[in-house]
C-alpha cells in the first residue's frame, strides 16, 4: 500500500472512517503524533503550515508559541477548522482562526510573554490531508523576558519531553539553515530520545510571509533551490517538503501496518459476538402476525424458565451481590422466621404474674392444693395465639420476594413494554389472590394448635414427669473436708425432684441423689482466700443435708453461674432461706404458690417448644405448597391463556423504540464490521525500507579547508531549513555529517537504517 503514496492511503483510512462513521463510532487505528520542536523563529509553524497548506498560526519575535497546539487534521470533503474550547462554531476563515489562538493564549497565560502546558485543541478538516495529529511546542528558549520565570528554559524544556517521550510520537525537530546544526537545542532535545537521520526543508522567509507568498508559490521555491544548489542537487530528490511527508507518510503506513492485525482480530471479535443477533433481525418483519405469535410464545417459555430457575436455583447467571428468588425465601423459611417466633417470647416476670393470676383466679375463695391444668392451658393458649403475628409476617417477606422474582424475570421483555406490563399484572394478581389463601390456611394451622392441647405428646414434660432435667453443669462441693479429699468439682443434674451429681457428665457413675423435699437455698459469704462464688442449700428441719453435713456448700467460678444455678432451684421449688413475696398489684406469692407457678411456667416452656417446633415445619410446607409451586404452575400452564384473553396480542407484541433502534443499530453495526474486514483485507501489509540521503557534497566550494567558498544565495533570502542537513552560512565551514533525530546520513546512499526503537524504525512503506 505505502508505494502507492499519500494519494492511495487517505482514500483507504477515509473508507473506514467512512464505514464507522455511519454507525458512530470512530475507527482506532490509533495514528501517530507528530510533535514539532525547534528555537523561538525557527521555522516550526511554517512547517506546520506545509502540512495543512494553509496560514493559520501566529507570526513574530520572542516566544510566540506560548501553549501547545494540538493541531488535529481530519480528512473531509470540505475546509473548515473548530476548536474545542469553542464547540460546535466553524471557523472558514484562517485568519480569524489565528486570531482566536492569539487570544485564547492571552486569556490563560496572559499578554506578557508568559507561558503555559495546557493546550490548544484546534481540528483542521480539509479534503487535502490525513487523519493525524501535530503538536507545535513552544519555541526553547534561555532568557526569560516579560513575567517569564527565570528556570523558563526547564519548564519549556519539560514541556517537550512529555510530548516527545511517548511510544507513538514523531519528533520533527526545526533548525534555521543559518545555524550550526551542532549547537541545534532542537536536535539535542531529540537525539535524547530518538538518535536517527534528518531531511532538508526550505521554509517561506519572513520577507515572503510579509510579501503573503502562499504555500504553492514557496514549494516550487524549494525545489528549484534544491535542483540548483550546487550542494544538494545530487540528492535534491532526497530534500524538500514532499520527500518529508512522504517519510512521514511512510512512517504512518509502517504503524498501520502494524496495528491492523490486532485492529482486524478485534473487528472480527466484534462481528461474530454479533453475528447471531444479526441474523434474527436480518429479514425481520415487525408487522408479521405470525411472527408475533411465534415470539409471544417464546417469550412466555422463556418467563417460566428464567422464573422456576431463580426459585429452584441454577448454575448460570448467579448473583453474587445479594440473594434473590429461592435463596431468600429459604433464609425467610429457616432464619427471618425462627427469628420473629423468638422475638415473641415474653417478659419471665410477667409470665410469672400471668400464671399466679390465672391459678388464683381459677382456685377463687378455696386455697388450692393442687396446681390446676386450667392455668396450663390458659397460658398455653394466648402464648400461641402471639404466634399469628410471626406467621403472616413471613407469608407477607415471600409473598414480596415473589413479586421481585416476577420484576426480574420480566427485565428480559422490556423490549415489548405492553408485554412486560400485562405479564407482570397477570402474575402479580394471582400472587394477591393466593396471598389471602395462604394467610387464611396459616391462621387454620394456629387455630387447631389452639383447639386441642396435647399434653400426652412424647415431647412434653407433663405433670407426671417433673423428673424431667432442669438444668445441668459442673458445681464444686465446697464443704468436703481435707482429710476426705477436699474441695471437688462433679457434674450436677437437676430435676424437679431430686439433685444428683456424678463423677463426669457422661452420667455413667452417679455420687448421690438428693431429694429436694424441705430444702432451701442461702449464700455464703465468699472467702479471702477463695476466688470461688458460693451459695448452700440446707434443709428446713435441721437435719443432715448430705452425709454427716448439715449444709451442702457449692461453689461456681462467677456471680452469674450462682444466680442461674438458683434461678433453676427455684423453678424446683427450693426457695431462698428468706421467704420470696412478690406484691402484684393485691396477690402476695407464698412459697406454695411461687412452686405451682414455677411447675406451670417449665410445663409451658416445655409444651411451647412443641408447637413451635411444629409451625417452624409446617409453615414453609404450607407456603411452599399454596403459594409458590401454585405461582409456578400457573405461569407454565395459565399465563399464555391469560395474555391472549387479556386482548389483542398483536399489540402485546409491539417492540418499543428503543428495541427498533436496538435491532438497526445490530444490523448497521453488523454491515459496517464486515465492510471494514473487507477493506482491511485489500491492504497489503508487507513493506519496504527508503534509504535515507547521502551526505551533502561539499565539493563544489573548492580551496582549502581554511577557505571555503560560501554557497550561493537562494532567490529569496533568507531561508529556514527544517529536519535535514542544512547549507552552512556564509565564511563557515560546512556542517559535519552526524545523527539526528530520523537515522544518520550515510556515505552509502542506498543502505538502510537500523531501528532504535519499534516506534521510531527508517521510514519504510508496504509494498
Amino acid at each position: 500500500m505505502g508505494n502507492r503514496g499519500m494519494e492511495e492511503l487517505i482514500p483507504l483510512v477515509n473508507k473506514l472512517q467512512d464505514a464507522f462513521s455511519s454507525i458512530g463510532q470512530a475507527c482506532n487505528l490509533d495514528l501517530p503524533q507528530i510533535a514539532v520542536v525547534g528555537g523561538q523563529s525557527a521555522g516550526k509553524s511554517s512547517v506546520l503550515e506545509n502540512f495543512v497548506g494553509r496560514d493559520f498560526l501566529p507570526r513574530g519575535s520572542g516566544i510566540v508559541t506560548r501553549r501547545p497546539l494540538v493541531l488535529q487534521l481530519i480528512s473531509a470533503t470540505a475546509e473548515w477548522a473548530e476548536f474545542l474550547h469553542c464547540k460546535g462554531k466553524k471557523f472558514t476563515d484562517f485568519d480569524e482562526v489565528r486570531q482566536e489562538i492569539e487570544a485564547e493564549t492571552d486569556r490563560v497565560t496572559g499578554a506578557n510573554k508568559g507561558i503555559s502546558p495546557v493546550p490548544i485543541n484546534l481540528r483542521v478538516y480539509s479534503p487535502n490531508v490525513l487523519n493525524l495529529t501535530l503538536i507545535d511546542l513552544p519555541g526553547i528558549t534561555k532568557v526569560p523576558i516579560g513575567d517569564q520565570p527565570a528556570d523558563i528554559e526547564q519548564q519549556i524544556r519539560e514541556m517537550i519531553m512529555q510530548f516527545i517521550t511517548r511510544e507513538s510520537c514523531l519528533i520533527l525537530a526545526v533548525t534555521p539553515a543559518n545555524s550550526d546544526l551542532a549547537n541545534s537545542d532542537a536536535l539535542k532535545l531529540s537525539k535524547e530520545v530518538d538518535p536517527q537521520g534528518y531531511i532538508g526543508v526550505v521554509n517561506r522567509s519572513q520577507k515572503d510571509i510579509d510579501g503573503r507568498k502562499d504555500i504553492k508559490a514557496a514549494l516550487e521555491a524549494e525545489r528549484k533551490f534544491f535542483l540548483s544548489h550546487p550542494g544538494y542537487r545530487h540528492l535534491a530528490e532526497k530534500m524538500g517538503t514532499p520527500r518529508l511527508q512522504k517519510v512521514l507518510n511512510q512512517q504512518l503506513t509502517n504503524h498501520i501496518r502494524d496495528t491492523l492485525p490486532a485492529f482486524r482480530s478485534k473487528l472480527q471479535s466484534q462481528l461474530l459476538a454479533l453475528d447471531k443477533e444479526a441474523e434474527e433481525y436480518r429479514g425481520y418483519r415487525p408487522d408479521d402476525p405470525s411472527r408475533k405469535t411465534k415470539q409471544l410464545l417464546q417469550m412466555v417459555q422463556q418467563f417460566s424458565v428464567d422464573f422456576d430457575k431463580r426459585i429452584e436455583g441454577s448454575g448460570d447467571q448467579v448473583d453474587t451481590v445479594e440473594l434473590s428468588g429461592g435463596a431468600k425465601i429459604n433464609r425467610i423459611f429457616h432464619e427471618r422466621f425462627p427469628f420473629e417466633l423468638v422475638k415473641m417470647e415474653c417478659d419471665e416476670k410477667e409470665m410469672r404474674r400471668e400464671i399466679s393470676y390465672a391459678i388464683k383466679n381459677i382456685h377463687g375463695i378455696r386455697t388450692g392444693l393442687f396446681t390446676p391444668d386450667m392455668a396450663f392451658e390458659a397460658i398455653v393458649k394466648k402464648q400461641v395465639i402471639k404466634l399469628k403475628e410471626p406467621c403472616v409476617k413471613c407469608v407477607d417477606m415471600v409473598i414480596q420476594e415473589l413479586i421481585n422474582t416476577v420484576r426480574q424475570c420480566s427485565n428480559k421483555l422490556e423490549c415489548f413494554p405492553m408485554l412486560r406490563e400485562e405479564t407482570e399484572r397477570i402474575v402479580t394478581s394471582h400472587i394477591r389472590d393466593r396471598e389471602s389463601r395462604a394467610k387464611d390456611q396459616v391462621l387454620l394451622l394456629i387455630d387447631i394448635q389452639l383447639s386441642y392441647i396435647n399434653t400426652n405428646h412424647e415431647d412434653f414434660i407433663g405433670f407426671a414427669n417433673q423428673s424431667s432435667v432442669i438444668r445441668k453443669g459442673w458445681l464444686t462441693i465446697n464443704n468436703i473436708s481435707i482429710m476426705k479429699g477436699g474441695a471437688k468439682e462433679y457434674w450436677f443434674v437437676l430435676t424437679a425432684e431430686s439433685l444428683s451429681w456424678f463423677k463426669d457428665d457422661e452420667e455413667k457413675e452417679k455420687k448421690y441423689m438428693l431429694p429436694l423435699d424441705n430444702l432451701k437455698v442461702r449464700d455464703v459469704e465468699k472467702s479471702f482466700m477463695s476466688s470461688k462464688h458460693i451459695f448452700c442449700i440446707f434443709n428446713t428441719e435441721s437435719r443432715n443435708v448430705y452425709k454427716d453435713n448439715r449444709t451442702l456448700e457449692l461453689a461456681c467460678d462467677a456471680q452469674d453461674d450462682v444466680d442461674s444455678w438458683k434461678s433453676s432451684l427455684l423453678r424446683a421449688g427450693v426457695y431462698p432461706e428468706k421467704t420470696i413475696t412478690v406484691t402484684t398489684d393485691n396477690f402476695s406469692m407464698d412459697p406454695q404458690l411461687e412452686r405451682k407457678v414455677e411447675t406451670i411456667r417449665n410445663l409451658v416452656d416445655s409444651y411451647m417448644a412443641i408447637v413451635n417446633k411444629c409451625i417452624r415445619d409446617l409453615m414453609p410446607k404450607t407456603i411452599m405448597h399454596l403459594m409458590i409451586s401454585n405461582v409456578k404452575d400457573f405461569i407454565n400452564a395459565e399465563l399464555l391463556a391469560q395474555l391472549y384473553s387479556a386482548g389483542d396480542q398483536n399489540a402485546l407484541m409491539d417492540e418499543s423504540q428503543e428495541q427498533a433502534q436496538r435491532r438497526d443499530e445490530v444490523l448497521r453495526t453488523h454491515q459496517a464490521l464486515k465492510e471494514a474486514l473487507a477493506i482491511i483485507g485489500d491492504i497489503s501489509t508487507s513493506t519496504f525500507t527508503v534509504p535515507m540521503p547521502p551526505p551533502v557534497d561539499t565539493s563544489w566550494v573548492g580551496g582549502t579547508s581554511g577557505g571555503r567558498r560560501s554557497p550561493p544565495a537562494s532567490p529569496t533570502a533568507p531561508r529556514r531549513m527544517s529536519s535535514g542537513q542544512r547549507p552552512a552560512p556564509r565564511g563557515a565551514p560546512p556542517p559535519p555529517n552526524r545523527p539526528g533525530p530520523l537515522g544518520p546520513f550515510n556515505n552509502t546512499a542506498d543502505s538502510p537504517q537500523a531501528p532504535s526503537r519499534p516506534n521510531r524504525a527508517p521510514p519504510s512503506i508496504p509494498k
